[in-house]
């Protein structure tokens, strides 16, 4: 009798197993596992009288009949991909084999784990070799999370996709519909397979459907995508659907052409990297959210990302244990220069804000003017929209405001409160930035911060002025609070541009050097007093200015009362910004 167990059972596992087997059904027992065929223990039937089993006759027999063994070989064959000069390729381009893939990122350990393939016989009687039509698709447990997921065999025609692993990727997408569970997309695919298009292009349940899914699925589940391999064409466009992407370095790309077909079409020599490779994605096109070292960091990665998330759109984020900052909030002060112009890094006061290790910044290098990253604040998952005044003077870009925009927009999806750090001169002025779309990408961070429906707070930290106070969600924008530091100024522009703006003809009227000097500095501090958050608090237009060193618990309090806060939207099909 051959038995066979799961994978990670010890030698002594599967001793003891093949001799309670062996003395229970009265036969030989041989033991095997995972997929190994090695016997890992065997144990032969007891002699003698003991050897009479106590169950009925016909079930004596347990082991599997010559029909299993053949699925069994069979299965086995899918499992081993393509053809194995392939598979021998995987190491010099650094890259695991997909089964491999799969084990490292479901770790079957747990009692409750769980692992299921559908589609694996696709294409089985092919006149190739295509095992799984080079595309994998199930459910499985990860980080305590069931998730549906998709991976690709690089060994099974580069992964390319053709009619069969179309149908598996599309019912994959069709179900996380209905389970309303997470999708995880494991990339690695050269596109459709050209040869056989008639299959799948242009079919109402074809390769043009995985775009229609991704679609329904957005802001439905959370969409995770790692790139694997140089992703071209129609693979190309599963990454920059989903909610956030992952590329490896020295191994991902993306891009809607290969080179060889930018030479053709364009006549640009140029390499895959140069042409979609992480670092273009990542400080470039901002298509890349994050990139990894290797594979198991990219795993990392994402078992961090999920954190913050919840499983779908009718869920809350998920909590964790309250820690204290990494660094005292009673440093928060000394962080922030008075002097608006003077620069310094942000993150140096979200660190004594924000539980310690729970900071986890997306899209690092790209729109550096404007930081978004997830945190928690006493456990709870934030948000976080804060200008970077390290990083020119903190004013928005286009490509900052873009960043911002789809940020806000994501985690109001998954009802991820929000909070906003302001310190910024305001939206960028200038030829340049105007053709860049400053207008566009700035109206949609201003609407995304408009639209959004969980929990807002708003910090003025040092210096708002212009829009940016708008883009920050300031008062006008329907924070739960607006709470600043002794150093903040709300303005439409700073002292110096005002004072030239309304003063320049009296100030030129001076002609006493010395004097005009005093003049522009005694109109400065008229200004700055005028601007002071103390008589915006006055006033009301803000809640209320705050010690520094108490802000991490006025933000643990405004969080945790604010957290059941319902804000309707008007009964419309949709904005038209978006």
């Amino acid at each position: 009798m051959k038995v066979r167990i799961s994978e990670g059972a010890s030698a002594e596992e599967a001793s003891a197993i093949a001799a309670a087997l062996a003395e229970h059904v009265g036969d030989d027992v041989e033991v095997y596992v995972g997929r190994s065929d090695v016997p890992a223990a065997s144990h032969d039937a007891p002699e003698g009288d003991d050897a009479e089993s106590d169950v009925p006759e016909e079930y004596e027999d347990l082991g599997p009949t010559a029909r299993e063994e053949l699925l069994l070989e069979q299965i086995e064959e899918i499992l081993e991909g393509g053809p194995e000069k392939y598979k021998d390729t995987l190491p010099e381009e650094g890259k695991l084999f997909v089964r491999d893939r799969i084990d490292l990122w479901f770790d079957q350990d747990d009692d409750d784990a769980f692992l299921f393939e559908d589609g694996r016989f696709a294409e089985f009687d092919a006149d190739d070799q295509l095992p799984a039509d080079g595309l994998i698709t199930g459910g499985a447990t990860f980080e305590g999370r069931d998730v549906h997921f998709m991976a690709n065999d690089w060994t099974v025609k580069r992964g390319s996709m053709a009619a069969k692993g179309v149908e598996k990727f599309l019912r994959m997408q069709q179900r996380a519909l209905k389970t309303g569970r997470p999708v995880l997309y494991l990339m690695d695919s050269s596109g459709g397979r050209i040869d056989q298009q008639t299959g799948f292009f242009a079919n109402r349940e074809g390769i043009g459907k995985y775009y229609y899914n991704h679609s329904m699925l957005s802001g439905r589940v959370p969409q995770i995508c790692v790139l694997y391999g140089p992703c071209i064409a129609g693979a190309a466009y599963t990454p920059v659907f989903a909610d956030f992407t992952i590329m490896v370095e020295g191994m991902s790309a993306m891009a809607i052409a290969s080179p060889r077909m930018v030479k053709m079409v364009t006549g640009e020599d140029i390499s895959m990297q140069e042409l979609g490779g992480p670092e273009m994605h990542a400080t470039e096109s901002g298509s890349a959210d994050l990139v990894a070292e290797s594979e198991e960091h990219a795993r990392e990665l994402v078992s961090q990302l999920v954190t913050y998330l919840p499983d779908n759109s009718d869920e809350k984020p998920p909590r964790a244990e309250s820690k204290a900052p990494a660094r005292s909030p009673e440093g928060i002060d000394s962080v922030v220069p008075q002097e608006p112009n003077k620069g310094y890094d942000m993150e140096r006061v979200i660190e004594r804000i924000v539980d310690e290790g729970s900071y986890f910044e997306l899209r690092p290098d790209y729109g550096k003017e404007i930081i978004t990253a997830y945190a928690r604040i006493d456990g709870r998952p934030v948000g976080i929209v804060a200008n970077q005044p390290a990083q020119r003077a903190g004013a928005i870009f286009p490509d900052a405001a873009e960043k911002a925009a789809e940020f806000i927009w994501k985690s109001d999806a998954f009802n991820v409160p929000l909070l906003y750090l302001a310190d910024t001169p305001g939206f960028m002025a200038g030829s340049g930035v105007e053709k860049d779309a400053i207008l566009e990408k700035g109206k949609k961070m201003i609407y995304a911060t408009s639209s959004a429906t969980v929990p807002k707070q708003c910090v003025v930290v040092r210096k708002a002025y212009g829009a940016g106070i708008y883009a920050m969600s300031g008062p006008a924008y329907d924070p739960e609070s607006t709470i600043a530091l002794p150093s903040g100024e709300i303005a439409i522009m700073g002292p110096e541009a005002a004072i030239n703006a309304v003063y320049a003809r009296k100030l030129n009227e001076i002609d006493d050097p010395d004097e005009r000097a005093q003049r522009e500095a005694e109109l400065r501090e008229e200004y700055r007093e005028d601007i002071d958050v103390r008589r915006m608090a006055s006033e009301v237009v803000i809640d209320d200015v705050v010690p520094p060193s108490s802000l991490r618990t006025e933000l643990e309090n405004r969080f945790r009362f604010y957290e059941t806060v319902e804000k309707d939207l008007p009964d419309k099909k949709h904005g038209t910004v978006l």
